[in-house]
């Protein structure tokens, strides 16, 4: 009897971690909050209910092996990546080389006053 009272246990653990770490665009049915707390409520019930009906699983086009490489690829960042210094036009290193350069010029100056003002 003890054994399956920490299956249980281990399972509601389980699926409250699965239900409250999942987006709310991967729950379906019902509001998160409201599968929280029938996992709570009816722990193995809640949680077998949450495993099979609750959660929205990812579809695969092809299935994974142990041993195959797109296992450990990456997904794509949706937000642009900025471009390497060399991919910019020249127009736009001279734009940055010129604002480097106004904002040296601009903390020589700040050095300068700082010194004639402490001095």
């Amino acid at each position: 009897m003890p054994i399956l009272a920490l299956l249980t246990l281990v399972v509601m653990v389980i699926a409250l971690i699965d239900a409250i770490t999942r987006r709310d665009d991967q729950v379906k049915h019902m509001p998160k909050f409201v599968w929280v707390f029938f996992i709570v409520l009816l722990p193995l019930i809640g949680s077998i209910l949450w495993f099979t009906i609750g959660r929205e699983y990812e579809q695969r086009t092809a299935p994974l092996t142990f041993g195959d490489p797109r296992r450990w690829q990456r997904q794509p960042d949706p937000s642009p990546a900025p471009a390497p210094r060399d991919a910019r036009t020249t127009e736009q290193q001279i734009a940055d080389l010129e604002r480097e350069m106004h904002l040296a010029d601009l903390e020589e100056q700040v050095r300068r006053r700082r010194a004639e003002g402490g001095a």
